[in-house]
């Protein structure tokens, strides 16, 4: 196995460890979150289901991401790092966070409501998750854009040998 190899097969373990924990996550702190703001808010009836369809809709595009990532490590093993799949995989991983964001954008205003009647740091969760994603989205845009570039540099490069 090279090093190159190895470094890889870690982050793939990362990027399945991460997968697990969100899982975690997902299934044993959203339902108490949910019931809570439910019961902070008993005269808004949909609260519960509001924040059950925001938190478990934002892991529909952060798995899918991560299955991109994992993608996009199997490219790298494969020596076709420089490949327009490798810029699809970026792309895609920009829109899943992009997407992350526009959910918890479309939270904030659940989470305001329970900041007012709990700790107010609570309510900066929602904002650290959006400005988190789109860090995560500018930075998979701007590796997708380098990644074009060495792509047509590479392409120019093989047509004049």
């Amino acid at each position: 196995m090279h090093a190159k190899q190895g470094s890889t097969n870690f982050l793939k373990a990362v990027i399945v460890l991460i997968g697990i924990a969100v899982l975690a996550l997902c299934i044993l702190i959203v339902p108490h979150i949910a019931n809570f703001a439910a019961e902070l808010y008993t005269s808004i009836v949909p609260m519960k289901y509001l924040i059950v369809i925001l938190m478990y809709g934002a892991a529909v595009p952060f798995y899918f991401a991560l299955y991109q990532a994992f993608k996009l490590l199997g490219y790298i093993d494969a020596g076709t790092a420089f490949s327009d799949l490798s810029v699809k995989s970026l792309k895609n991983i920009r829109w899943c966070a992009i997407s992350i964001s526009g959910l918890y954008v479309m939270g904030l205003p659940l989470f305001r409501l329970i900041a007012k009647k709990v700790d107010p740091p609570i309510g900066f969760i929602g904002a650290i998750i959006i400005v988190a994603s789109l860090v995560i989205a500018v930075f998979a845009a701007v590796l997708e854009r380098l990644l074009q570039e060495a792509i047509s540099i590479k392409s120019d490069h093989d047509l004049t040998v």
